[in-house]
């Protein structure tokens, strides 16, 4: 190495010394939380250049502290601040009581520089498109839609934030958190894309994690198109369950006394939508297709929107869709004054750069996938939780993640929905609670019943100081 690039080196080194110094300037922001703002490097490897700041929120430990425990609750997109501000029962008293609760926006989201792409009207448009296609013109109309849309992204954030809100360089801001929160080793719990993020942290800084819990597993080896073929499968094992349950209870809207019947109805108001959009009692939108659809999948993500699906299923077969526009607007991140968060694109921005083979012809900026499966070697034993009948990240994704950790433990949650932890399983929450706590990984093992009962395999013999692989 010659003498000046020796010295380029050092200087990049001195330089991220100084992110990893900082300390978060913390001031109240309401409702017992504190917020601050860490600055970090858009480019790592030029961290002389241009800055970005990662909006957080903290909630202190009622108790007795070990430390921070930080948060990602998934998308990509989802905004972590927002998510921890609207409960504080996001993890149980007994978490909180010994971590301060911390979580986050990821770059490009919320309040951490946001990428921005369309205005609400030209996003209320893209969310009405047909998402099945009949006609050539229809085809034109999707693919003009996503020209546009990747053209204003560029235009309103500009290429090099664009390039630059992937996960790769998350998972570096992840460290510098932890850094700045004054831990030696991170303490994380991710749901869904969190676990994505959560494994590529470990694989980069595998000596740096305390105790990390995955839930909601993605498989960060497995590809775009076999990803979307998965939760295909996903989605319409949920809504069988759905229809299932509907049936069983009595007086469903969608009709049918057994689960195919009722597949058969609900695809006829699909088409019905798709030939002639149901009215709307709320405003000028139509209520297309695609809004019953993304309704209809979106309140698959947890089974306590059913009764609210079954309702809003009751009036479409009426000609009604008002309810269902209700639920397509809070899947998309539409506000009640009909402006968007930037979820959605966020979601698209660092997908599009983590899954560069994904249907993203249009996008800007060249992908950084990660180009393999994760190893994490040197970590300790890392909990990834996969739930039986998940729409969004098929159980069989937790089982591929599981078996690329060294020690990795996988515990299943045999219930409908997304994500596991804090959804009414006592003897999950008690399990996943008890390794964050100890960094003591518990035995690998299914929670299927939502009683106390259930801890009972929580005593110190069903407890192990090193984890056992299940895949």
């Amino acid at each position: 190495m010659t003498g000046s690039a020796g010295a380029a080196k050092s200087a990049v080194r001195d330089r991220l010394d100084d992110f990893y110094d900082q300390r978060p300037s913390w001031s109240g922001c309401g409702d017992g939380y504190e917020c601050a703002t860490l600055p970090v490097p858009l480019d790592y490897a030029e961290p002389t250049g241009d800055q970005i700041g990662i909006s957080m929120v903290r909630l202190p430990a009622t108790g007795e502290k070990i430390g921070s425990i930080v948060l990602n609750f998934g998308g990509p997109g989802a905004s972590g601040v927002d998510s921890l501000k609207a409960s504080k029962d996001t993890v149980t008293a007994d978490l909180r009581e010994r971590f301060d609760v911390v979580s986050f926006d990821p770059r490009g989201v919320g309040g951490s520089a946001p990428v921005r792409c369309m205005g609400s009207l030209d996003l209320d448009a893209y969310f009405a498109i047909d998402p099945t296609p009949d006609t050539d013109a229809e085809v034109k109309q999707a693919e003009d839609w996503d020209k546009v849309f990747a053209k204003n992204c560029l235009a309103k954030s500009g290429e090099k934030l664009l390039a630059h809100v992937g996960t790769v360089d998350t998972a570096r801001d992840l460290d510098v958190m932890r850094a700045a929160l004054g831990e030696q080793r991170l303490t994380y719990l991710g749901f869904s894309y969190g676990t994505y993020l959560g494994a590529i942290y470990a694989d980069t800084f595998p000596t740096r994690v305390r105790a990390m819990v995955l839930d909601g597993a993605e498989d960060p080896s497995q590809s775009s198109d076999q990803l979307v073929l998965d939760q295909d499968r996903g989605f319409q094992m949920a809504t069988e369950s759905f229809l299932r349950q509907c049936i069983d209870d009595g007086d469903c809207p969608v009709g049918g006394h057994t689960v195919k019947a009722a597949t058969k109805r609900l695809d006829a108001l699909y088409d019905r939508a798709d030939q002639t959009p149901l009215r709307n009692d709320h405003d000028g939108r139509q209520v297309t297709e695609a809004v019953v659809r993304s309704a209809v999948e979106y309140a698959m993500y947890q089974p306590d929107n059913w009764p609210r699906l079954r309702l809003a299923l009751t009036d479409a077969f009426r000609g009604d869709g008002t309810r269902l526009l209700a639920l397509s607007d809070e899947g998309n991140g539409r506000r009640s004054n009909g402006r968007y968060d930037n979820s959605f694109e966020a979601l698209m921005a660092i997908n599009c750069v983590d899954h560069p083979e994904n249907p993203c012809p249009n996008w800007p900026v060249k992908g950084t996938r990660y180009p393999k499966k994760v190893q994490a070697k040197g970590a300790p034993p890392i909990v990834v939780v996969g739930t039986t009948r998940d729409p969004a990240t098929p159980y069989k994704l937790a089982e591929a993640l599981v078996a690329q950790l060294p020690g990795g433990v996988l515990l299943t949650n045999d219930a409908d929905g997304h994500t596991g932890y804090g959804r009414g399983s006592t003897c999950l929450d008690g399990k996943i609670d008890r390794y964050l706590i100890t960094a003591r990984a518990p035995r690998p093992g299914t929670c299927a019943d939502l009683s106390t009962a259930a801890l009972s395999d929580m005593s110190d013999p069903a407890m192990s100081d090193t984890a056992s692989n299940t895949a």
